[in-house]
């Protein structure tokens, strides 16, 4: 007897990730390049040049570390960093140059980013199933493909960007902008052709 195939998607406005992309804007960080900023949160404002190599390269792997932890664990043990509580860890050797950096940043980074998991939380209190729209997007695939979906994995990271649409931004995460994803019509179009690349 063959197992039913299982899907789980995780829809959520996630602090570690909003305080990783805040802190990007923070440091004058590029990557990844097709990432738009946040929404109401400032940029770096002095010209003094763009985040150096190894600052980029240290906050690169936070923040794949961050988005998909299972896939990209830490090769040395994390430490937490002060004034973070316990959202943010780096590797104990290798991040000294993120760790000091992102220090001054961290009382504004945490308030943005715990208002803006409130307003998502507010957003989606009451409105029925959030996972409709997933649901539907999986059923129309099989309908069209005339087979089962793979089991598969779907971390949703609703999150307050300056530019609409969907971003792949780990292995089994997409992030999708907050106005988007409150928008059903728009968002049911936007999400099918990643419920049947995944599916």
């Amino acid at each position: 007897m063959t197992e039913k195939p299982q899907w789980l998607v995780r829809e959520e406005a996630g602090i570690p990730v909003l305080v990783a992309l805040a802190l990007r804007q923070r440091l004058g960080i590029k990557v990844p390049a097709e990432l738009p900023p946040l929404r109401d949160h400032p940029r770096r404002a002095f010209d003094d040049g763009e985040a150096d190599d190894a600052l980029e390269r240290q906050w690169r792997a936070y923040w794949e570390m961050t988005v998909e932890p299972v896939t990209h664990p830490s090769a040395t043990p994390l430490e937490l960093i002060d004034g973070f509580e316990t959202i943010v860890a780096l590797p104990a050797r290798g991040a000294e140059r993120l760790r000091t950096a992102i220090m001054p940043f961290a009382a504004d980074v945490l308030h943005y980013a715990k208002d803006a998991q409130q307003r998502y939380a507010r957003s989606v209190s009451g409105t029925g199933d959030p996972y409709r729209a997933y649901a539907a997007a999986l059923a129309e695939f099989e309908r069209d493909t005339g087979r089962r979906a793979h089991s598969f994995e779907l971390n949703v990271h609703v999150l307050p960007l300056a530019q609409r649409g969907i971003w792949r931004i780990g292995a089994f995460s997409i992030a999708v902008t907050d106005t988007l994803r409150h928008d059903p019509v728009d968002f049911d179009t936007a999400i099918r052709p990643v419920i049947a690349e995944v599916a």
